[in-house]
Order: C-alpha cells, then structure tokens, then sequence
C-alpha cells in the first residue's frame, strides 16, 4: 500500500494497493510492450487467440477472458480496438480452397463480448468466393471505423482470419492482405501466444505498423521462461495422437527435464518401440522414430513408466466387457492389443510414479491421458495427484489439456485460476514450440516484433531505450 496524492504531503486523498504485481516482468529489452505505445485517438488492430469455438459454440471462454485486461488497457488509453482471431481450419490443403461455414464464425466470440462487456461489436460483411473465400477487406469497412473513432460502437470484430485467401497464402494474395489490414489501424498488438505461426495476421503484418506484445502475450512469454529454466525436479507429462508432429519438442524435452510422464497415442508408440508389441492405431513409421528415445533412455532412465493400461475393443464408446485393464508387466515381443485407450488410476499408486511427481518443483502439462470423453479416469487421477504436490509450480496448456481439466475437476480449475501456484497457458502446442526453440524470444511472432521496435527506433532515434 501507498499513498495516494499531492508530493508535497501536505494532503493524502487516497492510497494504491500493492497487487503482487510486476509491471516489468519481461526482461528482454528488445521486446516492444503495449504500455510503450501511444494509443490516445488510435485505431489499434488487436490479434488475439479466440479459438474456442466448436460447432458455433464456445467450448471454454478462458482465451477469451485472459485478453480482456489487453482490451480494456486499449481503451482506458484511448485506443479504438480492431479485433481479429482464426476460427477453426477452414482450409483444405488437399482441394486447396477455404470453406466458409456458420459454425467457423467469430459470431458466438462477438456475442460472449457483449454479454460480458456490455459492449457493441460489429462485425463487418465482406463478399466471398465460393473457393478462394474472402479476396479483399472492402472500403465499406471506414463507415464502421468512423462509428468506432465516434464511439458510437465499442469494437469492430473481423470475420475469422482463416477466411481471408491472403492469411495463410505465401504469395499476391498474402501481400494484398496485409497491406490492406494495416490501411485499417494506427498501431498492431499482437496478443495471440497461442497463434504462433507465421500467418498474416500474427506476422506479416507487423512491417507495416508499429507492433506491440500485448498483456496476455506478455504474461504467457514470462511464464514459459519458467518451463524453459525450471526450479528441479521438473517433471513434465505429454501426451498427444500422433508421434510424428510431437517428435522435435519431444526430444527437447526429455533434454531438460528430470522425469518425463508420456500418454495417449505418444505413449503407446513408445510402449510398441520399447517392448516390440502392437498395439492398434500405432504407426510402423512412428515406431520407429520412438525406436531413439527408447535408446536415450537405457541409460538415462528418465521416462516414468505408467504400468497400468485400458484396453478396448471399440474406440465408439465404453462398454461393459470391451474393454479391460493390462499390465506392462506382461508385455513381451510379438503380443498384440487392441486400443489402449488410457491409463488406469491404478497406475498412479505405483512408488515410482507418485515419487516422481510428488517430489517435483516443477510440474509442465501438455497431456489428456485418455480418450475422450469415455476414457477420462487416468486424466482425472492425474490432475487429483499433481495438485496434492503443494509446493510445486504447476503449467497447464492445450486446449485439450484445459478443457479435460475444467470438465473432470470445475472447482479445482476455477481455484487454479487464482492460485500462484498454478498457470494455465493459452497455448500448449506454443509452449512446446518454445521449448523445441529453446528461446523465450525465438517464436517468428515474437520476432517480427522486436524487428517492428528496431525499424520504429531507427526511424525515429529519440526513441531508442523505450
């Protein structure tokens, strides 16, 4: 607490409140922050990470509600905000073209907005092909900023970003893009840390305006740091379906941590790799890439081996006698299972398992153990035994991991929010981007902007330092 009012104390009309909160937390220099940006009477173009939308609803709002203190900073500054977010994958890179569906709309975003923020947002129509989507950003776009500059509504929200032929385009289209979503603001912030390819939007945009880190991105980058020089033991758990997109941060990982905690599909493939079984869905190819880390840990032992498994007959759901618990115990060349479907609370009784996660001080989590939503019970030992360890700092991401966490545990989620033990990352898929990097600063978003803040401070060298 301090005081609060004239310097010559002579009079204290109030006092501030310490919040805990460190105003500079990112350390690197080099890196443009929005609380440097002029934004009194801007029109700012924001890109957030509003993905959570499924089937035109919103799966979990959390995305949506870490970028919120990034809006209102614009605003209380006197910035009028642009929003913009990808939906889905509207693109099909067999057909090559870009569907345009209901269901892939910023529309149920725009509307959760309102209702939390009493605001008007508009979204602004545009026309469309049939293959290519939308080609331009049409002039009738400047009747809705001048309702912004006027106040008259609180934001525009563009169309899903992913519907524009120039977002992921390489080429003319990209180039017409850009330039054209830079004639709508003054200043570009990038707040999207789950958004960390290249793309128009979250890139390419940022040689045409001054750019910015906004608060969530600012806030996700320092925690990361954390992940990436972690207070030992840490621990990380991953999961996924596919081994083939996980190998690069995989292999990372199992460099900087002290015991590695594999499920889903990952952990299968290792299991095939290391016992020479076959178990259903697995690659031949994927099993031979896990054939290295197999390798690398006969003689560092440190993957944490989950001896309890769910096997099922039938991935359509979970029915009395299709499924059954094996143990790897019984694992011997040449045997063959059908889907391992998840890892049995059991599992975590086991003396290596709850040593592992018990002792850590650091704890990563990028794993949904199970399939979902029928196989959820080793996912919801997971989360019970990871929040008994007290003293340890705990990283949730993925929109997968979060959402299994919200659904299993409500009250345990909702209490993470707010407990400094806790962060739950907007990107988990990033984070491991990161970690693959082995650079806070290395993702191509994150260096367009410190490049925008170089070219800024050469033209105008008064304001190098800021």
């Amino acid at each position: 607490m301090a005081p609060y009012g004239q310097e010559n104390g002579l009079r204290r009309i109030g006092y501030s409140v310490d919040d805990g909160w460190e105003n500079d937390k990112i350390a690197d220099q080099r890196l443009p922050l929005l609380p440097d940006a002029d934004l009194k009477d801007k029109i700012v173009l924001l890109r957030v990470d509003h993905n959570v939308v499924k089937k035109g609803e919103i799966l979990d709002q959390y995305r949506i509600d870490v970028t919120l203190p990034t809006l209102y900073n614009i605003t209380e500054r006197g910035g009028r905000p642009i929003l913009m977010t990808h939906v889905g994958r509207p693109y099909d890179k067999k057909t090559k073209t870009i569907t345009i569906r209901k269901d892939e709309s910023v529309d149920a975003v725009v509307a959760y907005l309102q209702r939390k923020l009493r605001i008007k947002f508009v979204v602004p129509k545009f026309h469309y092909d049939e293959k290519d989507g939308i080609l331009d950003i049409d002039t009738s776009i400047n009747w809705l900023i001048s309702d912004l500059r006027k106040r008259k509504i609180g934001g525009i929200y563009l169309p899903n970003t992913r519907w524009f032929a120039g977002e992921e385009d390489k080429g003319e289209k990209l180039e017409r893009f850009v330039i054209q979503l830079a004639g709508l603001a003054d200043v570009f912030v990038n707040d999207a840390f789950g958004s960390w390819q290249p793309h128009g939007s979250t890139y390419h945009i940022t040689k045409y305006l001054p750019s910015y880190a906004g608060l969530c991105m600012q806030d996700e980058l320092y925690h990361v740091e954390a992940v990436l020089n972690p207070t030992r033991p840490f621990v990380a758990i991953v999961a996924g379906s596919k081994y083939d997109t996980k190998i690069g941060p995989l292999n990372q990982i199992y460099k900087k941590v002290d015991k590695l905690v594999l499920g889903g599909v990952i952990y299968n493939t290792y299991l095939c790799a290391k016992y020479g079984v076959k178990i259903a869905g697995v690659q031949d190819s994927d099993i031979e890439l896990a054939k290295e880390l197999v390798e690398q840990d006969k003689t560092q032992g440190k993957i944490v081996e989950m001896g309890i498994l769910v096997e099922t007959d039938t991935l359509s759901g979970r029915f009395e006698g299709q499924y059954r618990t094996v143990n790897v115990k019984d694992f011997a060349p040449g045997k063959t299972y059908n889907y391992i479907v998840d890892i049995d609370p059991l599992s975590f009784e086991s003396e290596d398992v709850l040593h592992a996660l018990n002792s850590a001080k650091t704890i990563f989590v990028n794993a949904v153990m199970g399939f979902m939503p029928n196989f959820w019970h080793g996912t919801s030992r997971l989360d019970e035994v990871i929040d008994n360890n007290k003293s340890s700092k705990k990283y949730f991401g993925g929109g997968d991991t979060l959402q299994a966490f919200k659904s299993l545990h409500p009250v345990l989620y909702q209490a993470a929010l707010d407990n400094t033990n806790y962060y739950l990352f907007t990107g988990g898929g990033t984070v491991l981007k990161v970690i693959e990097e082995g650079d806070t600063m290395g993702l191509e978003t994150v260096k367009a902007l410190i490049e925008s803040k170089k070219n800024l401070q050469s033209e105008n060298p008064n304001m190098v330092g800021k």
